[in-house]
């Protein structure tokens, strides 16, 4: 699919998406509820329908209330195999694969897309400790995993990601034995936060230290009546942009005592001599005198491509440190963020771990390609606004992964 962008000053009230991140989180524990949880909010994105089709496949079933209320009435007994589909969710596979992993039966896991592409090698290493098989392919999904975690002292490494420490988080409370996690290197921070959060609501107990050690007791049970999904920090990031480049946007149904990571985009605005205005239960940003700026985006690198889009219209070199975090994204999205801004004249330099933008020169409109990434198609729908000219998206359908109504919101501010 593709799309065409012409100039054109963005206005109107946005109501923030809900977040797929907390959803797939309160998904899978609403499934792993003996009883029935009623959700609010639950989002049309691929990666949440991919995980309420899992849940359904081992045993949850799912019914439409109205609207986006969804009843989930949870597992009562797994299956003793089952093949799951996470589509291009690296989340979603880790959640799950996790959660498999913690119960008798042999579960084969498969994704999609850029996700075949993702090394695996966590499960493998960490999980054989725990008295699990893990078969996959030479690293690669699949993963089939057999037998069942048995608890105790396990050290792991959180460098590469949180999710790989999510799923277990929501899998050990369910085995017999109590387990302690020592963590080395964790990154993304706000996203295990995020998942704690979603176990505290479920009725889990999880204790840490300073998130380095992790201490979670066997025979739990996961119960919620209701749960509401908040809204999406990194989707509103791009409206939260557009805003600060002239537009007269402004964001609703943001929470601001959110764990998200990507809440961080405030602070950055700013760090970018950015005004921020909470009023109306909405967020609108005056960026009239913005600056470059120098922040890090390691704990928060989905929020690289909305950066990348506010530093080109700033003058001077902005520095987004973080880059090691992009490599296994739906794209190598370091590389693609050079290449794609570098077609519409915009210097991007790869220094190491930081990223060297020079923004403030002029852009001018010419064919760009989302890689099948969604952040990449929504950051460029936001510069194609800003620049002379007609601007041409290939792979803008890319956008369903985690925002699939950004379009329609994109046409109606105006």
């Amino acid at each position: 699919m593709k799309q065409v962008i012409s100039s054109r000053e963005l206005k109107g009230i946005i109501a923030a998406p809900s977040s797929k991140s907390d959803g797939q989180r309160a998904i899978l524990a609403a499934g792993l509820s003996k009883g029935i949880t009623t959700i609010n909010r639950i989002g049309q994105s691929d990666d949440e329908q991919s995980m309420l089709q899992n849940i359904e496949q081992l045993g949850a079933t799912i019914q439409t209330i109205s609207g986006d209320c969804t009843e989930i009435h949870g597992i009562q007994q797994f299956p003793n195999q089952a093949e799951l589909n996470a589509g291009e969710s690296g989340l979603g596979m880790r959640l799950i694969t996790g959660v498999c992993a913690g119960q008798e039966g042999k579960f084969t896991i498969n994704g999609e897309g850029s996700l075949l592409k993702r090394p695996q090698l966590f499960f493998e290493e960490h999980l054989t400790q725990m008295g699990v098989r893990v078969l996959s392919n030479n690293g690669f999904l699949p993963i089939t995993v057999c037998g069942k975690m048995i608890g105790g002292k396990v050290e792991i490494d959180g460098s590469a990601s949180s999710q790989f420490l999510s799923g277990m988080l929501m899998s050990l409370p369910l085995i017999q034995e109590d387990s302690t996690l020592i963590v080395r290197n964790l990154k993304s921070i706000p996203y295990v936060q995020m998942t704690l959060n979603t176990l505290h609501s479920f009725g889990i107990e999880v204790i840490h230290e300073n998130f380095e050690r992790f201490s979670i007791a066997g025979n739990q049970s996961y119960s919620c009546n209701e749960y509401s999904i908040e809204g999406d920090w990194s989707s509103a990031s791009y409206w939260l942009v557009a805003s600060a480049l002239g537009d007269s946007v402004s964001i609703s149904g943001l929470n601001l005592e959110s764990a998200q990571a990507d809440k961080a985009l405030l602070q950055m605005l700013e760090d970018a001599n950015c005004s921020l205005d909470f009023s109306n239960d909405s967020i609108s940003v005056d960026g009239s005198n913005r600056t470059s700026f120098n922040v890090d985006a390691t704990h928060c690198p989905d929020l690289f491509p909305a950066l990348v889009t506010l530093a080109a219209f700033c003058d001077g070199v902005s520095t987004i440190s973080g880059v090691h975090r992009l490599k296994n994204k739906e794209s190598d999205r370091g590389t693609v963020l050079q290449e794609e801004f570098g077609k519409l004249g915009l210097k991007i330099e790869l220094l190491g771990d930081k990223m060297l933008i020079h923004g403030g020169s002029k852009l001018t409109a010419a064919p760009v390609d989302s890689h099948n990434d969604h952040r990449i198609a929504m950051c460029l729908a936001i510069v194609g606004t800003k620049i002379d000219g007609e601007m041409t998206i290939s792979g803008a359908e890319a956008i369903s992964k985690s925002y699939p109504g950004f379009w329609d919101d994109f046409s109606a501010l105006s």
